[in-house]
């Protein structure tokens, strides 16, 4: 079933709270709604949470966290972007775009200088055309058993003006978000 999209761009909300029953109000029954689970991979749960609600139903999903990043001899911080998620029956239609631009702009008001997200390959265009790069260096993340190589492409944005992204190796010194 095709549901149309509504004729207003709808607003985009601070959630309260975000768990397991928020996630199936949006995804159903979708045992791998990020597609990831082949990854292997232990995730970090977010801090922040920004939805959108159609019709009283949360129907779209951004989560962001702080974390602790190096790269080269750089210690830093980034802004996580992850747990992006939309409504199957409402994909195509700007849901993730507003929350995910809504997210970045909190995200510009908080203290890091720059955004990261994971990326599965069919999505790099759609993160493109909101303004995300490529990283093009490997990135390690923390796993239970130790560092692991990210199988997924990392993208990249400036949360301040002028920012570039230093040069050497990617590290996040916590579990991906």
């Amino acid at each position: 079933m095709t549901t149309n999209p509504p004729s207003t761009s709808p607003a985009v909300v601070r959630l309260t709270q975000y768990s397991t029953a928020e996630l199936r109000e949006i995804a159903g029954d979708d045992d791998d709604p990020f597609g990831v689970s082949g990854a292997g991979l232990t995730w970090l749960p977010k801090q922040e949470h920004f939805g959108i609600r159609r019709d009283g139903r949360l129907v779209a999903h951004t989560g962001l966290v702080t974390l602790p990043l190096a790269v080269g001899e750089a210690e830093t911080e980034v802004v996580g972007f992850g747990g992006v998620v939309v409504a199957p029956e409402l994909r195509g239609h700007g849901l993730a775009r507003l929350v995910v631009t809504a997210a970045l702009e909190h995200a510009r008001t908080t203290g890091p200088q720059y955004g990261l997200l994971f990326c599965r390959p069919h999505l790099l265009a759609l993160y493109q055309r909101l303004g995300w790069r490529t990283l093009e260096e490997d990135v390690h993340v923390e796993q239970p058993d130790g560092p692991a190589l990210m199988p997924l492409r990392t993208m990249w944005i400036p949360l301040r003006d002028g920012v570039h992204w230093p040069s050497g190796p990617v590290r996040l010194r916590s579990l991906p978000m």
